[in-house]
C-alpha cells in the first residue's frame, strides 16, 4: 500500500465537486419536497441548500486566497495575488447574511424546520462524500 500526497489541487477539486453535488442533490430533492410538504417547506429547503452551497463556495475562495498567500511567502508565485482582506470580509458578510436569511425565512415562511435542516445538510453530505473519495484515493 502506497500513500499518495494530498495536494492543494486535490482539495480544490474536491470542494468544487462538493459544490456541484450540493446543487445536484438540491435539484433532485426539490420536486419531492414540494410534492410531499408543500411550497413553503420547499422554499425553506432551498434557502438551506443555498446557504450550504454558498458556504462551500466561500470556503473554496478562502482556501484559494490562503494558498496563494503561502506560495508568495515561499517565493513560488508572483506577488499579484488577491488581497486576503476582501476575501475575509466577504466570508464574514456571507455568514451574517446567512443568519439574516435563516431568521427571515423561519419567520416569514410557515414551513417545516426539517426541510430547512435538510437543505443545510446537503453541503455536509456532499463534503462527507468527497472526504470519503479523497480518503479512498489517499489509501491506494
Amino acid at each position: 500500500m502506497t500513500v499518495t500526497e494530498l495536494t492543494d489541487d486535490d482539495v480544490h477539486r474536491s470542494l468544487r465537486r462538493a459544490l456541484w453535488l450540493t446543487g445536484a442533490l438540491a435539484l433532485v430533492a426539490t420536486p419531492m419536497i414540494w410534492a410531499g410538504l408543500g411550497w413553503r417547506s420547499c422554499a425553506l429547503f432551498l434557502v438551506g441548500a443555498a446557504i450550504s452551497g454558498t458556504g462551500i463556495y466561500e470556503w473554496l475562495q478562502l482556501m484559494a486566497a490562503l494558498v496563494a498567500r503561502m506560495e508568495v511567502g515561499e517565493g513560488n508565485a508572483d506577488t499579484n495575488t488577491k488581497p486576503l482582506g476582501p476575501v475575509m470580509a466577504w466570508f464574514f458578510l456571507r455568514m451574517g447574511l446567512a443568519i439574516v436569511l435563516l431568521y427571515g425565512s423561519l419567520r416569514g415562511l410557515d414551513g417545516s424546520i426539517y426541510a430547512l435542516l435538510g437543505g443545510l445538510a446537503l453541503g455536509l453530505t456532499a463534503l462527507f462524500i468527497e472526504a470519503l473519495r479523497l480518503l479512498s484515493r489517499w489509501r491506494r
